[in-house]
C-alpha cells in the first residue's frame, strides 16, 4: 500500500490532519503522521518506507531523499520550496511539488496586522497613524502579492507594485506598475517584499536600495530573510532613526535589533504567516490531493524541480 508521511516540526491544525487523512485515505492510501520530532534522526527514520511526504518548513535534504528508497513525491504545503533539495530530487527521480495560492489570504492579512501593529506602536497608549493614504508597494506580484493588494485596497492605501515577470497582472489589478526599482522603493511608504530566496535575491534588499525609501519608510518581510542584507539594514537603521522592520522572519542578528533599536521593529517568534486553521485547511488539503492526483493519474501540475 502506498504510504503517505506528514512530517511536521510545526504541526498541522488537527482539523487540517483529519481532512489530510480523509482525503489520502480515499485514495487507498495509508498516512502515517511525524509531528513535533526534534531530531533529524527521526525524520530519516520515518522516511525509509514511505512513497510520499507533505512537509511545510521541514527540511527535505540529500541525507532525506537517499534514506527514503521508496519515495516518489514530495509535496511542501506552501508557496515557497527551498526547503527541498531540488538537484538531490531530480537525481532520484522524485517530484516536487508546492501547493500555490493556499497560504496567500493568510499571509496578506498578516502583513496588514503587523502594519497596523507597528503603525500604532505596539498599541502602547501612544498616537500612532493610520494606513489610509499611505503607499504600500508590493515587491513581487504573485498570489501572495496580489491578496496584499486587496487587502491594501480595503485599508485605503495607495498600492504600487514592481515585478518584472507579472507586469500584465499589476496592471489588470489596476495596481500602478513600477518599473525601476529605486524609483519603486523611493515612492513607498511601506514596502511588502514576496521574493524567493534564490542565486539572483540573496541579500538583494540592501542598504543602497532601502536608503532610497522616503522618510518613515517601513520594510515589511514575509518572505524569507536571506533576501535581506541584515548588515545592510542594521547599518542604515542607525543611521536614519525614521526607518522600521517588521517581519515574521527573526533575523540572524536579531540581538543587535533588540539592543539599539528598541520600538522600530517587530518580529514574530516564529513564521506564522501560514498559521491560521484555514491556511493549514487548504494548504494540507491541497497538498494531500496533489499527491493522489500524482502517484494514481501521473498529475504533475504544480511540479517544481525538472
Amino acid at each position: 500500500m502506498t504510504k503517505v508521511l506528514v512530517a511536521t516540526d510545526k504541526p498541522f491544525a488537527a482539523i487540517a490532519v483529519k481532512q489530510i487523512r480523509e482525503v489520502v485515505e480515499s485514495a487507498g492510501f495509508e498516512l502515517v503522521l511525524l509531528e513535533k520530532y526534534t531530531q533529524k534522526s527521526q525524520l530519516l527514520e520515518a522516511v525509509a518506507d514511505v512513497d510520499a511526504i507533505i512537509i511545510r518548513s521541514d527540511i527535505v535534504d540529500s541525507d532525506v531523499i537517499a534514506a527514503a528508497k521508496n519515495l516518489k513525491i514530495v509535496v511542501r504545503a506552501g508557496a515557497g520550496y527551498d526547503n527541498v533539495d531540488l538537484d538531490a530530487a531530480t537525481k532520484a527521480n522524485v517530484c516536487v511539488m508546492n501547493t500555490p495560492g493556499q497560504n496567500s489570504n493568510a499571509v496578506a492579512e498578516l502583513v496588514l496586522g503587523m502594519m497596523v501593529f507597528m503603525a500604532r506602536h505596539g498599541f502602547n497608549g501612544s498616537s500612532g497613524s493610520e494606513l489610509m493614504g499611505k503607499t504600500i508597494g508590493i515587491h513581487a506580484y504573485g498570489n501572495v502579492g496580489r491578496n496584499v493588494a486587496r487587502v491594501a485596497k480595503g485599508f485605503g492605501m495607495n498600492v504600487v507594485a514592481f515585478d518584472p515577470y507579472a507586469e500584465a497582472a499589476i496592471k489588470a489589478d489596476g495596481v500602478e506598475l513600477f518599473t525601476d526599482i529605486k524609483a519603486f522603493y523611493a515612492a513607498c511608504n511601506y514596502v511588502s517584499l514576496h521574493i524567493p530566496a534564490n542565486a539572483q535575491t540573496v541579500k538583494s534588499i540592501n542598504y543602497d536600495l532601502l536608503n532610497c525609501m522616503p522618510k518613515g519608510g517601513v520594510l515589511v518581510n514575509t518572505a524569507r530573510k536571506e533576501v535581506i542584507d541584515e548588515e545592510g539594514l542594521v547599518k542604515l537603521m542607525a543611521e536614519r532613526a525614521d526607518i522600521k522592520y517588521i517581519s515574521d522572519i527573526i533575523p540572524g542578528n536579531a540581538a543587535v535589533f533588540a539592543e539599539k533599536f528598541a520600538g522600530r521593529y517587530f518580529f514574530t517568534p516564529k513564521k506564522m504567516g501560514a498559521q491560521t486553521e484555514e491556511a493549514n485547511i487548504n494548504a494540507g488539503i491541497a497538498a494531500a490531493r496533489q499527491i493522489a492526483g500524482f502517484i494514481n493519474n501521473g498529475d504533475a501540475t504544480f511540479k517544481v524541480n525538472k
